[in-house]
C-alpha cells in the first residue's frame, strides 16, 4: 500500500472576494470518518455554489470542510471504518460535502458513485453536481414525466446541459432558454425540442406560442425573482415550478393568483443540506436509473474547458463570464 503524504495542496479562498482570492496553498490531509473514503482527486468541478462560498455568501454547513469545491473524481486511498462498498484502488465520483478544490478529499461512501463504463476522471467529476441536482429536483420535487412538456431555463450550463439530455432521455418535450444563438443552437444540438434567447425574445410569450397557449407542465429555473412572475405565466394547469438557485435575486412582486386559479406547485431546494441519508437515496436512483444512460452514450457531461487546480481563479473568472456551455473543470492529477 502506498504510504499516504501528511499534508496537500489545496486552493484556498482566504476571507473571501473576487476570484483573485483563489490561491495554492498547503494543510493536513483529511482524516475519512467511519462512514467515509479518502479520494486521491484526479479531477474537479466548477460549480455556482463555489463562487457564492467564495464571494462569502454559502458558507459550508457545520462540520463540513472549509475548502471549496462539491464533486470530484478518483481513486479510494483510504476507508472508514464502516465501508463496505469499496476497496483501495478503486475509481468514484463524489458529491462531496466541500473539501475538492484539493489533492484529496473526505466523502461520505453513501455520496460516491463507481465512474461510468467508458468514462475517465474529467467526465466522471463532471457529474456528480449537476446530476444530483437534476435527479432531485426535475424528477423529485418536479415530478417530471414521459409525456410532459418542460421548461429549462439556462439550457446551455452544467444544470442546463444534464436537464435537457435527461428530460428528453425519460420521454419530455424540452423547451430552454439560453443566452445568445450560439447557445440556443447548443441546445438544440442536445436534444432541446425549441431554444429561446431570452436576450431577444420573451419567454413567456415565446411559450406561450410554442404551446398554443397551453403553458409547460415543469420549469426548472435558477434566476429567481426576475422570472418568477413570468414562470407563473408560463405554466400550465396543475404546473410546477421548481427553484434551485437566485442568478436574478430573491425577493420581488407578484400576482399570485396564478398559483390558485391554475392550482400551480411553487417548490425549490438545494443539495447542500440535505442529510448523507438524503443524498444516499438520490445517488442509489442515479446508479439505477441514470447510469445506464451514460454508458449507453444517451446522455453525459459537455466538458467547456479544464484547468489546472492552481489555476483556479481562472476557471472562476470564466464562471462569472456565462461564456461556456456545459461544464468548467479543473485537473488536478493523472
Amino acid at each position: 500500500m502506498t504510504q499516504l503524504p501528511a499534508t496537500m495542496n489545496f486552493i484556498d479562498h482566504g476571507k473571501g472576494g473576487g476570484p483573485e482570492v483563489l490561491v495554492p496553498a498547503q494543510t493536513a490531509l483529511p482524516t475519512p470518518a467511519a462512514d467515509e473514503v479518502l479520494i486521491r482527486i484526479m479531477a474537479t468541478g466548477v460549480n455556482r455554489p463555489d463562487v457564492a462560498q467564495r464571494e462569502g455568501s454559502y458558507p459550508p454547513p457545520p462540520g463540513a470542510s472549509p475548502i471549496i469545491g462539491l464533486e470530484c473524481a478518483g481513486e479510494v486511498v483510504a476507508l472508514g471504518a464502516s465501508v463496505t462498498r469499496y476497496r483501495i484502488g478503486d475509481r468514484v465520483c463524489a458529491l462531496t460535502n466541500g473539501g475538492a478544490y484539493a489533492e484529496y478529499c473526505v466523502a461520505p461512501e453513501a455520496q460516491t458513485l463507481p465512474w461510468p463504463k467508458g468514462y475517465d476522471a474529467l467526465h466522471a467529476a463532471a457529474l456528480p453536481e449537476t446530476y444530483f441536482t437534476v435527479w432531485a429536483n426535475l424528477f423529485g420535487h418536479g415530478r417530471l414525466a414521459a409525456g410532459e412538456t418542460v421548461l429549462i431555463h439556462g439550457g446551455s450550463s452544467g444544470i442546463g446541459v444534464t436537464a435537457i439530455q435527461l428530460a428528453k432521455a425519460f420521454g419530455a418535450r424540452v423547451i430552454t432558454t439560453a443566452g445568445n444563438a450560439t447557445k440556443c443552437a447548443a441546445c438544440l444540438e442536445l436534444g432541446a425540442d425549441a431554444a429561446i434567447d431570452y436576450r431577444t425574445h420573451d419567454f413567456a410569450e415565446e411559450v406561450k406560442r410554442l404551446t398554443d397557449g397551453r403553458g409547460v407542465d415543469v420549469i426548472l429555473d435558477m434566476v429567481g425573482a426576475d422570472y418568477f412572475a413570468r414562470n407563473l405565466k408560463s405554466l400550465a394547469r396543475d404546473g410546477r415550478l421548481v427553484i434551485i438557485a437566485f442568478l436574478g435575486g430573491f425577493k420581488t412582486e407578484a400576482d399570485l393568483r396564478p398559483i390558485m386559479v391554475k392550482r400551480l406547485t411553487v417548490t425549490g431546494s438545494t443539495m447542500r443540506p440535505r442529510t448523507t441519508a438524503e443524498k444516499g437515496e438520490i445517488a442509489a436512483a442515479l446508479a439505477a436509473k441514470v447510469w445506464p444512460l451514460l454508458e449507453a452514450g444517451k446522455a453525459g457531461p459537455r466538458i467547456f474547458q479544464t484547468f489546472p487546480l492552481a489555476e483556479a481563479a481562472a476557471a472562476h473568472r470564466l464562471m462569472e463570464s456565462s461564456a461556456h456551455i456545459g461544464k468548467i473543470m479543473l485537473k488536478v492529477a493523472d
